[in-house]
């Protein structure tokens, strides 16, 4: 994921940012405990797309 892009993109809910999670290779939104998936390497910011994150994953 290019760092670049991470600066400029925001989360489709909240506005808020957005964090990249290496293992998973989604997008993280901690403020709506929401996670949004990368297809081919595109983000798919959609959200119904997005997976709720669990409790464990939800936590700074």
């Amino acid at each position: 994921m290019d760092h670049r892009l991470l600066e400029i993109i925001a989360c489709p809910v909240c506005n808020g940012k957005l964090w990249f999670n290496k293992e998973t290779q989604e997008l993280i939104c901690k403020a709506d405990a929401l996670a949004f998936p990368l297809r081919d390497g595109i983000p798919v910011l959609l959200e119904n797309e997005a997976r709720p994150l669990s409790a464990q994953e939800s936590r700074p």
